[in-house]
């Protein structure tokens, strides 16, 4: 394989492709990116046998080939070459050599036959397709992301609930602690999907829709078999989907509540991240005392000793106590984009209700948190 791209083409891929690639896999193979050179192209793809990434460039083809070379190696070594044209050149026994074109600067990676990197997953020709907004999908992950269960052992929360019915679309997470729901309406398109997403894959979603252009605005969804496809800004990515049972998020987010509290959400995010400095390291615990006009934040550590300040509330009510994680609050405030945050709360062993102050009937978001005994 021989082949000249320009540096930028090529960085931008492997940097894409690199994520996916598992360093730590018993198989060798998979910490590579595959290189494949053929007609007036170079396509480059990671996976792990559950996600699987592959983006395509122009390059100018001397001769036709693949090769698998380590990712990481690879994405530093040409981050370091100057900019322009690069040749990339695999030998016998793929051994790789990089270098800049009209410099001597230039690498030699010990790679691996092109023939080993394991097969793409490819969708079946009848699978059905959905197009959605790049902009969309990006708010949806946004708002959503830090939700979801970082134990991989529970898969059915190790993930995100994307659901298509009709004309709304939403995506759902929790870890048990918490839960984020973000609903849209999108007239003139009807569709009916639901996948499970794992959560290295919701990141990797994160990284392709908020580095795409103004210039691609929509991103094609197909499901087909165990497998999900979103082609987006040039770049195929594709994930396993988790195989479990969500659990009924419905019956967790209360109809009503007993008290609703309107709070300008930078100054109570500022308070609370203020105040959290002097809570337990073991548990970020912190008492919110709703009063009439005022909402009361409070911390105590054995250790370091205690935090106070107050925010001032649009509520006139009994007052009640009630503790919570800081952090899980601070996530959601900082997913809200309104000036102001609707906070519904009953009692002391009752969930909080977190909303932005304007809502349309097109767009929701929700956010409940349990609360903590401190």
């Amino acid at each position: 394989m021989d082949l000249v791209i320009a540096k930028k083409d090529l960085l931008r891929l492997v940097d894409r492709c690199q994520g996916v690639a598992d360093k730590k896999s018993a198989m060798p193979v998979l910490a590579n990116v595959l290189l494949a050179a053929d007609g007036n192209a170079l396509r480059v793809s990671a996976t792990d046998l559950y996600l699987a990434v592959s983006g395509q460039t122009a390059a100018e083809i001397v001769s036709a080939g693949s090769v698998a070379v380590p990712a990481k190696d690879l994405l530093d070594r040409v981050k370091a070459m100057p900019d322009g044209p690069i040749q990339v050149t695999a030998r016998e026994g793929a051994q790789t050599v990089i270098k800049a074109v009209g410099s001597p600067r230039r690498y030699t990676l010990h790679g691996m036959p092109g023939s080993e990197f394991p097969q793409l997953p490819k969708p079946a020709p009848d699978a059905p397709s959905l197009e959605l907004p790049v902009e969309l999908l990006s708010r949806l992950i946004e708002r959503t992301h830090f939700s979801i269960s970082t134990d991989e052992t529970r898969a059915h929360v190790n993930s995100a609930l994307f659901e298509w019915a009709g004309h709304r679309v939403r995506m759902v997470t929790t870890d048990g602690h918490r839960l984020s729901k973000m609903e849209v309406t999108l007239e003139g398109t009807s569709a009916t999907a639901t996948m499970l997403i794992p959560l290295k894959a919701i990141h990797e979603l994160r990284r392709l829709t908020s580095g795409v252009d103004k210039e691609t605005p929509t991103v094609h969804i197909t499901q087909s078999g165990p497998n999900a496809f979103f082609g987006v800004g040039g770049m195929t990515f594709s994930v396993k989907l988790v195989d479990a049972q969500f659990p009924p998020y419905q019956q967790v987010i209360p109809n009503v509540s007993d008290r609703s509290i309107r709070a300008p959400r930078a100054q109570l995010a500022e308070a609370l991240r203020a105040v959290s400095l002097a809570a337990s390291d073991r548990t970020g615990g912190v008492k919110l005392t709703v009063t009439s006009r005022a909402l009361r934040i409070t911390s105590e550590s054995p250790e370091s000793g205690n935090g106070f300040d107050e925010v001032p509330i649009d509520y006139d009510g009994p007052e009640v106590t009630i503790g919570f994680n800081a952090k899980y609050f601070l996530d959601v405030l900082a997913a809200i984009n309104d000036d102001e945050v609707v906070l519904g709360v009953s009692g002391e062993l009752d969930p909080a209700v977190i909303r932005p102050a304007t809502e349309s009937a097109a767009e929701s978001y929700v956010s409940v948190i349990m609360p903590m005994r401190i």
